[in-house]
């Protein structure tokens, strides 16, 4: 990319969301983790990789249990969405030697996470969209890490996949000399314009973090990063990634007008029989913001902590 493009896209851009948090925050190279504090003795530990433009609010829902540990990510050059916490350097940061913006150095950032954070054996990943992408890719980086490990991966980018026709012919004319244009007007057009197309049927949490994705990045150059990667990602990533797999969940939209839903089954498929693959009802690529009855529950968690 020219230097003069780059110049353009490295503007900052002002965080426009940010929720309550109480627990703490760890900066890890140009991302972020965070755990919230819970009530009960934890009986569970839940990661969560937000999606492209998305934050870790994603999770903060759909996760409420005063039993559940919520450990969350903020994938690199993004806003961390918390109010009222200062970030601290953990002693266990390891340097990461990815460029920041893609999905090999987020899933380093995973990988550092769960090396280092939960209290409890019984550990779910929850990767929505890019995070599914990032979960697989960390999934490669560190096999080992995963064997006691139950992954859901909800509307993922995954090996072999697709992005929308509907994406594909927006993105289709675009030369790099044309994103700056491209990312302001759509950052600038109100939500309505587009949301109905892209989101589906709307319901209030969805209006609340769906409102603002472009505000998510610190720089604009984050965003033609991330959708330059994923794309790459998907095309040169091999299904053979699934073998290291154990347990596991596949969360499939019935409508998807951001990924391609056919190309994703089609991945999937190619997985070994441990992970399950859940055709839902969901009217969009938000499963879990849909509803959460398609989640899976923990029942099975012991058994797979237990090897």
């Amino acid at each position: 990319m020219k230097a003069s493009h780059i110049r353009k896209l490295i503007r900052p851009i002002d965080s426009a969301y940010s929720e309550m948090f109480s627990g703490r925050v760890y900066r890890v190279g140009e991302g972020a983790v965070s755990i919230r504090n819970h009530s009960g003795e934890a009986e569970h530990t839940v990661i969560g990789v937000h999606g492209f433009l998305e934050n870790h609010c994603y999770f903060t829902q759909t996760y409420d249990a005063p039993t559940t540990e919520l450990i969350l990510l903020t994938c690199s050059n993004y806003h961390i969405p918390v109010n009222g916490v200062t970030p601290e350097t953990p002693e266990w940061e390891v340097p990461i030697k990815h460029l920041e913006g893609t999905i090999e150095y987020d899933a380093c950032i995973l990988n550092q996470a769960l090396s280092n954070l939960p209290s409890t054996r019984n550990v779910r990943i929850h990767g929505h969209s890019r995070g599914g992408a990032v979960t697989l890719e960390a999934i490669k980086q560190r096999p080992e890490l995963y064997e006691n490990v139950e992954v859901v991966l909800e509307a993922p980018a995954l090996p072999q996949g697709k992005i929308s026709p509907l994406i594909s012919a927006l993105l289709e004319p675009v030369s790099h000399g044309m994103w700056p244009w491209l990312i302001r007007l759509i950052s600038n057009a109100p939500a309505s314009a587009y949301g109905q197309s892209f989101f589906g049927k709307m319901n209030p949490r969805k209006k609340q973090l769906l409102a603002s994705l472009f505000y998510s990045t610190r720089d604009q150059l984050t965003i033609v990063r991330n959708i330059e990667n994923i794309l790459d990602w998907m095309q040169r990533t091999d299904t053979n990634v699934y073998k290291h797999v154990r347990h596991g969940t596949f969360l499939v939209p019935g409508v998807d007008r951001i990924l391609d839903r056919q190309a994703m089954l089609a991945s999937a498929r190619q997985s070994p029989t441990t992970m399950r693959i859940i055709e839902t009802g969901a009217p969009s690529h938000f499963v879990t913001l849909d509803s959460k009855e398609w989640l899976p529950g923990f029942e099975s968690l012991a058994a797979v902590a237990q090897g």
